[in-house]
């Protein structure tokens, strides 16, 4: 559906609409309120012209307009771009024997379903029940040549055309209402709604189509294979006597000899030889041994050519170098103090770069021509100075004059070298000069140098306070935890305590054991708490502490089964940011008549969680 509603979007840009113009506005104003639809601005003019139109049929009869050529497949004009924000404009179509009005501008476009593959055929609905064949024929006849047309009695048909392109514009049509005459009856008028239709007849002349492309492609393709494929070798002659004659002569002949010794090779491969021809055979293969002497004497006289255009390479290097070698000595030469002075510093610094790489160009070639002569005189062999005496006097001459310019080369380079060196030296006698210190800078020196190493001490000194610092933070949160653990003990005897003197009132024992029970404890527990019993059981010291309880005990009053001391933290924190955890904990532990301390879980899952047990003793008393 996705892609027809882009047909239809497509079509609506891309073509020009179908366009009649109209003679009485007023009539076509009262005709479109008799059928209830509000007229939109319609303006009666063409919007595509005749000059550029087909005239394929008399625009005087008023039943569809020209068609534009710019519409999608008929490809007479490539399509003009045009914005997707233009409306489609449609108008009233006279016809005949009915008329069609378009829709509402404001309505949605008609929805269409997905396009079958070489759709040809479309589905016609919504017409009116008097609706004829005649009638529908000439309404659809202008959008294209018609093959068939299949009208059914439920006012619907199906309309095949004879090319896919006229689908497009029959689609154009959807939409729209027909009314038969000048009828306002309900039998005569009708909204049409034109949609892609799956016939299989389409589809098959499809199928036979995309076969025939299919053939024509493989077709292309063996053509371009052949095309592409080398040839094959020339067809071999079968032996006679009178093809051995011109074999033999061909196998002597020096251009003809590799086309001879292939025959050769494929008359003996097949078993041509035989006692009766093994003569001709013998005489061939001698013709064929004897240009091994000739291919000796090319090849000598090939490597005759290569030696000398070695030469010559090596020669054209040593120009090269001995030029490397001139424009360096000009470069150290300009790099001396009566020369150097003049320039300005830009100059020197393009001089000092460009000397640089020519010293590295002049490197690298001196490298490889030491490297070319290296493998010349590994090539060399004894065997064939032994051979060819000749030979090995020219290599012997040729070995000394490049021994000698060798030696000539080493000793400028050295040269050049000393020189460099001594401007180098003079170089740094002036920079020397230029940055000698006096004693004065020298004593700063030194200030400076004991000036860093004390702060560097006071540094040294910094970071082991900072760790002695971190080392009794840690021992004071370890004292801290052992303090709170301690409290704890002690709450759970204070606890233990009151159950010991709840029983001793039950058993109903006086009042004087009573309190040497209580005093006995007391002072059992007196070394070990005896600061923080006035802690504990004290009243409370400010107005801050009194809002702190408030706060804890509709807390907890509201978590009946008790809350740890991070999750009561975490809540009062968000009232105030300075409170810790430990301070609540001992507010807590001063209160045990209010509050009440409880573990919950085994082993690993052990929690400690604090309770409101203010109305328990509220109760007790």
């Amino acid at each position: 559906m996705a892609s027809a509603a882009d047909g239809i979007g497509s079509l609506g840009t891309e073509q020009s609409h179908i366009n009649v113009p109209v003679a009485d506005p007023g009539a076509w104003a009262t005709a479109m309120n008799n059928l209830g639809i509000v007229p939109m601005g319609l303006t009666g003019q063409q919007l595509v012209s005749d000059s550029i139109c087909i005239q394929g049929f008399d625009p005087n009869l008023g039943i569809i307009t020209p068609i534009n050529p710019m519409m999608a497949g008929i490809s007479l004009v490539p399509p003009h771009p045009v914005t997707a924000e233009l409306p489609v404009i449609k108008e009233i179509i006279h016809c005949k024997s009915c008329t069609l009005f378009p829709q509402n501008p404001n309505l949605p476009p008609p929805s269409t379903r997905e396009r079958p593959p070489g759709c040809k055929t479309v589905f016609v609905g919504g017409l009116p029940e008097n609706a004829t064949e005649e009638i529908i024929k000439e309404v659809f006849d202008q959008c294209g040549e018609i093959v068939a047309i299949r009208k059914s009695k439920k006012n619907f048909c199906h309309i095949r055309f004879c090319e896919e392109f006229m689908v497009d514009k029959a689609l154009y049509l959807s939409g729209y209402r027909m009314r038969i005459g000048s009828s306002t009856d309900k039998k005569d008028s009708g909204r049409i709604h034109v949609d892609f239709a799956q016939a299989r007849d389409d589809l098959y002349e499809w199928e036979c189509k995309q076969r025939l492309l299919a053939r024509e492609e493989r077709h292309r393709r063996k053509i371009q294979e052949d095309r592409l494929r080398p040839p094959s070798p020339p067809p071999i002659m079968h032996y006679s006597e009178h093809e051995a004659a011109l074999l033999a002569e061909k196998v002597k002949d020096d251009n003809k000899f590799s086309e001879a010794t292939a025959v050769l090779f494929t008359w003996i491969d097949r078993g041509e030889v035989n006692r009766r021809t093994a003569n001709h055979f013998y005489s061939m293969i001698q013709s064929a041994n004897s240009h091994v002497r000739r291919l000796m004497n090319e090849k000598a006289q090939h490597e005759e050519e290569m030696e000398l255009a070695k030469e010559h390479f090596k020669n054209s290097l040593l120009a090269i170098l001995t030029q490397f070698e001139q424009i360096t000595a000009v470069f150290t030469a300009a790099t001396r103090q009566k020369a150097w002075d003049h320039f300005s510093k830009a100059q020197r610094k393009n001089i000092d770069i460009w000397r640089k790489q020519c010293e590295e160009l002049r490197n690298a070639h001196s490298e490889e021509i030491m490297g070319i002569r290296r493998e010349e005189e590994m090539e060399m062999s004894d065997e064939d100075l032994d051979e060819n005496p000749c030979k090995k006097m020219r290599m012997e001459d040729t070995v000394l004059s490049a021994q000698t310019c060798a030696l000539r080369e080493e000793n400028d380079s050295l040269r050049w070298q000393l020189d460099a060196y001594r401007n180098e030296v003079e170089l740094l006698k002036k920079e020397q000069g230029k940055t000698y210190r006096t004693e004065e800078d020298h004593t700063q020196e030194q200030q400076l140098h004991f000036l860093q190493q004390t702060m560097q001490n006071m540094q040294q000194q910094l970071l082991r306070l900072q760790e002695e610092l971190k080392g009794k933070e840690l021992e004071l949160e370890q004292a801290r935890d052992e303090q709170r653990y301690l409290e704890g003990e002690v709450l759970s005897l204070r606890e233990k305590l009151l159950n010991a003197m709840e029983s001793v009132d039950l058993t109903n024992h006086n009042s004087e054991g009573h309190e040497k029970g209580v005093n006995g404890t007391a002072a059992l527990y007196h070394h070990r708490d005896k600061n923080n019993d006035a802690v504990i059981w004290g009243p409370l010291r400010s107005e801050k502490e009194a809002l702190l309880l408030g706060i804890i005990s509709t807390f907890l009053h509201v978590h009946p089964f008790g809350a740890n001391i991070e999750y009561l933290w975490s809540y009062i924190q968000r009232l105030d940011t300075k409170i810790s955890a430990s301070e609540l904990e001992r507010l807590m532990v001063r209160l045990p008549n209010m509050f009440k301390q409880e573990f919950s879980g085994v082993g690993a899952t052990l929690e400690k969680r604090w309770k409101f047990c203010g109305f328990e003793a509220l109760k007790s008393a």
